[in-house]
Formats: structure tokens, sequence, C-alpha cells
């Protein structure tokens, strides 16, 4: 960055050329010589993946400089959200969790890339379809493009299921089969079935959508928590925590990562992503001892994903470039599976899923090649409408379950006073 007297925007050739250069720019301000930069504010593992890609932006425009912020997943996201509601200090590129597209797409904040320049109607059947809805706002507006993708997976510990004489079809065949199997674990070996029984919630809402609906409001803002899906899933919740099988510990808690490690929770229902983490630094030590399966009673659901996007207030001199490197990040094959291969990052693109790699065996996983189970799951997961709503929907609902987990409030009653608090915001 800065002035070059010599290459870059200002390079002439030849000695007399330096020489020009150099007495140009006394009378030259800085800025004439200076070299273009895009900014992208990213989070933990992203920010690996765009410095990854770096050397070939840099081949494509050698004069243009990639420079990352990179914060904490909550910071970040709280930054971009300041951000966007201000217009000050926002980046040319934002990556954003799927959690948050649906935000960010109904505030208006984030440009409509079918519009021109970026024209991503042009290319989006080059994604998986479900994560190009994700980014779709009840408008029509995309607002982001996908880059990785979660596929939903049950992830279980064949030394504890074979200590407690539990078959991986016990754990699948269904919801009730796997509260049964984790009754059965809990006593043999006294090991947990899952963290939490939220975790029970989280994976029961996203099973059974519609066409035309979201997670918790339908295309018309019309709030669905107090219907059926929503029943189960807290039904089932409470029959884990009756039964004592959750060892009630948070995601991302070091009672968490210490319970994957002793092998005291036999199993977590997450995004495939996480044995990815579980192999390389949340329990590296527990190689060899965990396996993969789809999800029971044949669900197949998204968990996380993350979007790259540009701010309408982003600084308009530099859009066409960044649509350029999130078209590089996101549609470039080989770029697609080289975060896969460094950051377990699941591809959105289409044109990678008949790549070696995916029927490669997982030593985390026994030798497993899951990663073929995972893209399976990815053709058979259903788009799901998202909302701006979204994020604040599940704190509402996670507060009620809480109610009905820990002070015994009647399941109707949670969600219906849940429906009445979301359907006052839905419009908002």
């Amino acid at each position: 960055m800065g002035q070059q007297a010599v290459g870059g925007q200002c390079s002439g050739g030849g000695r007399w050329a330096r020489v020009l250069v150099l007495a140009a720019s006394v009378l030259l301000p800085a800025a004439a010589c200076a070299q273009q930069v895009l900014t992208v504010a990213a989070y933990p593992a992203v920010d690996k993946i765009v410095e990854a890609a770096i050397p070939a932006w840099k081949k494509r425009h050698p004069n243009v400089g990639i420079k990352v912020v990179s914060r904490q997943f909550a910071d970040h996201h709280t930054a971009m959200t300041t951000a966007l509601s201000t217009s000050f200090y926002l980046p040319d590129v934002m990556a954003l969790e799927v959690g948050y597209v649906g935000r960010f797409a109904q505030g208006g904040g984030l440009e409509d890339l079918r519009k021109p320049p970026f024209d991503i109607g042009q290319v989006s059947s080059a994604w998986v379809p479900y994560a190009v809805a994700q980014a779709t706002s009840r408008s029509g507006a995309n607002v982001a493009a996908p880059a990785d993708i979660g596929p939903g997976t049950l992830l279980w510990r064949a030394d504890v299921l074979a200590k407690a004489g539990v078959g991986e079809a016990e754990l699948t065949k269904s919801w009730d089969s796997y509260v049964a199997a984790g009754v059965k674990i809990k006593q043999t070996t006294g090991a947990y079935l899952l963290p939490h029984a939220r975790d029970m919630k989280d994976i029961l809402i996203r099973t059974g959508i519609q066409p035309g609906e979201g997670l918790y409001f339908d295309k018309d803002s019309r709030v669905l928590v107090a219907g059926p899906r929503f029943v189960r899933a807290f039904e089932l919740a409470r029959e884990v925590r009756r039964h004592k099988l959750d060892a009630r510990v948070m995601v991302w808690s070091n009672e968490w990562s210490e319970g994957f490690k002793r092998g005291t929770l036999a199993t977590q229902m997450s995004g495939a992503w996480l044995a990815g983490h579980l192999s390389n630094w949340l329990a590296p030590e527990t190689k060899g001892l965990w396996r993969a399966s789809q999800l029971p009673e044949g669900a197949f659901v998204a968990y996380g994903g993350t979007f790259f996007a540009i701010a309408r207030g982003a600084p308009a001199a530099n859009k066409a470039l960044a649509w350029e490197f999130i078209r590089l990040l996101t549609l470039d094959r080989e770029m697609q599976l080289a975060a896969f291969k460094s950051q377990d990052a699941f591809p959105a693109l289409l044109s990678t899923y008949d790549d070696p790699f995916f029927e490669q065996p997982l030593p985390f996983l026994g030798g497993q090649p899951a990663r073929s189970l995972w893209r399976d799951a990815t053709r058979r997961i259903a788009a799901v409408t998202v909302h701006k709503q979204d994020v604040f929907a599940s704190e509402v609902i996670d507060t009620e379950l809480d109610k009905v987990l820990d002070q015994g409030k009647d399941i109707p009653t949670a969600l219906a006073d849940a429906a009445r608090l979301l359907q006052r915001r839905a419009t908002r």
C-alpha cells in the first residue's frame, strides 16, 4: 500500500521513467499512486478462507489489495448491525452467518444482487438451491451469495454406544427411539445423550417445514410457533429433560468441549462442520471414536452456513470489484474445495460435488467416508424462507423452552405467549 514509484499503477519502463515518476511525486498527491483496497469483514474461520484467496486475487488484480478485518463471531455481527444502521465503517464485503442474513435482507441495508453490475440471477443455479433461498427476501431480493453450508448430521461416540449395547439403528429410526436409546445409554454408561435439551428443539423445529414457510414465520409474516412442529419439539425436549438425558451444558462452553473429550456426551446433532471442529481443536484426542449418521426419522435440515454480501452504503467505486471478489470465493471450484479441505467449510457450489475428496475416509470418524453422507443430505434439504426477525424469534423460543424445562410451564401456554410477542414484532 502507499506510493509505488516502480510497479503498480504508477510504474514505467526503464531508469529515466523511474526518475520521471520520482520527480512527479513531488507534484502529485500520494493518492495518485495509492493502491486500491477492498475491506472484507469476517469472523473465524472465514477470515482464513478470505486470506487464502488473496494470492489468486492478486493474479487477477495486482493493484487491488484485500484488507481482512476479523472479529469474533458475535462481535462481528454486532459490528455489522451497527455499521448498517449508521452507514459508518462499512466494509466492501461482509461475511454473514445464515441466521443474520434474514434480518439484514429485510432491513434494506444490503444490495439486491439481482441488479447490475451484480446480476446474481445469471449464476444462482450454480449453488445449492436451499442456500440461495436463504438469502432471498420476501420481496424476491437476493442479498448475499452462499459460500458454505451446514447439512445437519448426528455425530455419535461408537465406544459409548458399544458399551451400552445400542446400535446405530436405535438412534436413527425415530425421534422416540433416539430418546429411548438415550435412556439405555444413561443407565448403562452414565453418559448423557446430548449436551442440552434445547438441541432437540433446534433440530425438530427445522423438520417438516412446508413450501412458503420459514422457521418461525411464513411468507406473509404470520407466526408459526404455535403449530405442531413446535409442539412436538417442545414435548421431546421436555422428555429429554424428564429422563435427565441432557448434561445441561451450552454449545461452545468449556463444559461442552470437556464432555466430548471425556466421553460423557454420547451424541451431538449439528451441522457437518462440527466434525471438523472436533477433529481440529475441540477433541482431537478422540480420533476414531466418532461416527456420523443422518438425523433420526429421515430428517434433512440445514444447520448454519456462511454468505457474502455488499452493503448499499459501501463505497460505490469498489462495488464491482467487491462482487468480483465474492464470485472468486463462491463460484470458483478450486477456491471452494480449498476452503473445504482446509477449514471444513462444506461447499455451496454444486460443481464441487463430483470431487474425489467427498469419497475419502475420515480418520477422525473411524475411516467413515462421511462427506458423501452429508452430500446426500444436502440434496434433500428443502428451501426455507428467511425473515428479518428470525434471530429475535430464536431468543424468544429459547426463553419459553427454558420456562417449560426449568419451571414446568405448560407447553401450549409457552408457545402461545411466544406467538403473541412475535406477532407484535413480525412487521417491524
